[in-house]
């Protein structure tokens, strides 16, 4: 049940974050991901969802899926998931084969409540999630070295909620959090590993690519 109010959506994110698993030990090393990025049409509500697969290892796509609509939850800092998820479920779902991992363009519990959209995602998937956002939601942290691989903790009142990770020399960095079922360090890891030449993560950057491209077709 999706809900309709606010104070709904923030009862029942409450509710998800209890359920976030962020373990400490590592899981395997997913041999695909799902990127999944949103489109939204200037002045409306509009929006072109997409899902692209790879394979982590050889960076070849192996499936596209696009889904147009229209947003029917408001747009409000926090509780962006109740916006996205509905539609990222759906372009999920239009994939043949089921990813091992999905790379959410969000946080994951770099979030006041400890439940970003890549969190929520990842618990209505029953898959790992992770967040990599390139803008800062909540914390502070300190200025990561200017290479690739290069991170500082982000902190929210002391207590780690992600990283801040330089995926290229000298590019800006991502906001990387856990988002469902994967710490910290293999967070930042599988980030990383999906970041072949450029400062975002390829499936993130494939399927923001093909949104854009669909929403201006739509």
């Amino acid at each position: 049940m999706e809900p309709v109010s606010i104070a709904q959506a923030e009862e029942l994110q409450q509710r998800l974050a209890s359920q976030v698993e962020v373990p400490r030990a590592q899981i395997p090393m997913p041999r695909t991901v799902a990127g999944l990025d949103i489109s939204y049409a200037v002045g409306s509500d509009r929006i072109a969802t997409t899902a692209v697969l790879l394979n982590l290892e050889t960076g070849a796509i192996l499936e596209e899926s696009t889904v147009h609509g229209v947003a029917t939850f408001p747009y409000v800092p926090g509780l962006l998931a109740f916006r996205e998820v509905p539609a990222l479920l759906e372009a999920l779902g239009q994939l043949r084969n089921q990813p091992d991992l999905l790379l959410v363009d969000g946080q994951g519990i770099a979030h006041p409540r400890r439940c970003g959209s890549a969190c929520h995602l990842g618990i209505r998937a029953g898959l790992p999630a992770i967040g990599c956002a390139k803008t800062r939601f909540i914390g502070e942290h300190r200025e990561p070295g200017p290479h690739r691989g290069d991170q500082a903790p982000l902190l929210d009142n002391g207590e780690l909620i992600g990283h801040v990770l330089r995926t290229q020399d000298n590019v800006k960095p991502m906001y990387v959090s856990p988002g469902h079922r994967v710490g910290f360090e293999q967070s930042c890891d599988i980030v990383l590993a999906a970041c072949s030449s450029f400062r975002l993560p390829d499936p993130i950057r494939h399927a923001d690519r093909l949104s854009r491209a669909a929403l201006a077709l739509y």
